[in-house]
């Protein structure tokens, strides 16, 4: 009984498993490749206790493939080395599923050492961390492998696997437990989405009440002094933590800054610092953007000042950070801008690159006009001239309109005079 208790009643079929309906019910990508026991290279990203170390190991039984854990903050190389010495002997006869957890504490040459196996198919790569993948994971890996975003669990979703834990301590210690209700959803909305914290709770009222007449009677008051401080990843009527950080970017973007700073609290007192981070950074790009750029190196400063402290200090600069997206002027025509040229990208408008932006200065026999013909902008009054940029399909196409901000015209007024000068279209 020296495992704890999230680890003794680890599920071991999908659908015993809580929360994570978007990706594990019937039908959804992930339960279908479980189902067939066929998964490519994964990375599964979200907030810790949600359930991404077991839907590796049921993988792992699924596959019938040798599992293998490190992790991230701990293992080195030659852990690596270890691992792929096995491959293709009796130990692991049907492959390798090698399990790393927080993989953003791999550096880029630990992460490269996993390539040639992943490739070649003798190394099922699962690696889960708590930050964004995108951020944080070596490209060369993000682009072999397929990433799920594991959601934090509602504690609605938690109540059953909290009265399950006390079943199962009854069962192993043969002793009858009684509990309510109340104790049942005051550990469920204590532990912030966290199923783990939720069972080492628990646990932990388990053993701190003694027995009277052959059986334990857990009680609110136990239940509230042992319970994991909630994590706010849900208000008091249990909606979930990304329901706090829409509404934390979306306070700053409607430049309130009191409703703002009210939700960054709540985030911090969770303890969770890389959505604090991480949204705050998008909002002062998506939000604020070309009505005061200046605005972007001061919010990473903030951002990399917060992280360097860590928590309870790294409150103040992002606090400030917080205050100044929320007041300062907004703009989203650059968001509006990119998003327009996805748009197009994805349904192929584009065409072939206008021969003077080439990367090359030689042409093809078959070419009907020689020579690259660029036009080099320096060499013009206000180191401007017109030519054809875009490709010829949509070479008329506008994807970005200034915005009515003062910044943002300022620029327009500057390149009317100067283009209205110079364009000779």
């Amino acid at each position: 009984m020296n495992n704890p208790l999230a680890d003794r009643i680890r599920p071991t079929e999908i659908s015993e498993i809580v929360g994570q309906k978007h990706l594990l019910s019937p039908g959804k990508a992930l339960y279908n490749m479980i189902e067939n026991g066929e998964v490519p290279n994964l990375i599964f990203y979200g907030p810790s206790g949600v359930g991404k170390t077991t839907v590796a190991q049921i993988i792992a039984n699924k596959t019938k493939r040798a599992l293998r854990k490190l992790n991230g903050t701990t293992a080195s190389t030659n852990d690596i080395k270890s691992i792929v010495a096995e491959i293709d002997t009796f130990t692991a006869p049907n492959g390798i599923l090698l399990y790393l957890d927080e993989i953003q504490y791999f550096n880029k040459r630990q992460q490269q050492t996993l390539l040639e196996f992943i490739e070649n198919g003798k190394i099922t790569l699962i690696a889960s961390t708590t930050e964004n993948p995108y951020f944080y994971v070596y490209s060369a890996i993000l682009s072999r492998s397929t990433v799920f975003e594991f959601k934090s669990i509602s504690a609605e979703e938690i109540i059953p696997a909290v009265k399950r834990g006390f079943v199962f301590l009854s069962e192993e210690n043969s002793i009858e437990i009684e509990y309510d209700e109340a104790v049942l959803k005051k550990i469920a909305y204590g532990c912030g989405g966290d199923v783990r914290k939720a069972l080492n709770s628990v646990e932990n009222c388990y053993f701190a009440t003694p027995v009277k007449d052959g059986k334990k009677v857990v009680t609110l008051e136990t239940a509230q002094e042992l319970a994991q401080k909630s994590s706010l990843r849900y208000d008091k009527d249990g909606d979930e933590h990304y329901d706090i950080v829409s509404a934390y970017q979306k306070s700053m973007r409607g430049s309130d800054p009191d409703a703002a700073v009210h939700y960054l609290a709540r985030l911090l007192e969770a303890g969770d610092l890389p959505s604090a981070c991480r949204r705050l950074m998008v909002c002062a790009c998506e939000d604020v953007g070309l009505a005061y750029p200046q605005i972007i190196p001061i919010v990473k400063a903030a951002v990399d000042i917060a992280q360097a402290v860590g928590l309870p200090e790294a409150e103040i600069p992002l606090a400030d950070a917080v205050i100044l997206v929320a007041t300062s002027p907004k703009s989203n025509s650059g968001n509006n801008a990119i998003k327009a040229a996805m748009s197009d990208v994805r349904k192929g408008n584009s065409g072939p690159i206008p021969r003077q932006l080439q990367n090359k200065h030689f042409d093809g026999e078959d070419a009907e006009v020689k020579g690259q013909h660029y036009i080099y902008p320096h060499d013009y009054p206000n180191h401007y001239t017109y030519q054809q940029y875009l490709p010829d399909a949509i070479k008329d196409r506008k994807y970005y309109e200034f915005g009515s901000n003062k910044n943002e015209q300022a620029y327009k007024a500057y390149w009317d005079r100067i283009k209205g000068k110079n364009d000779d279209k």
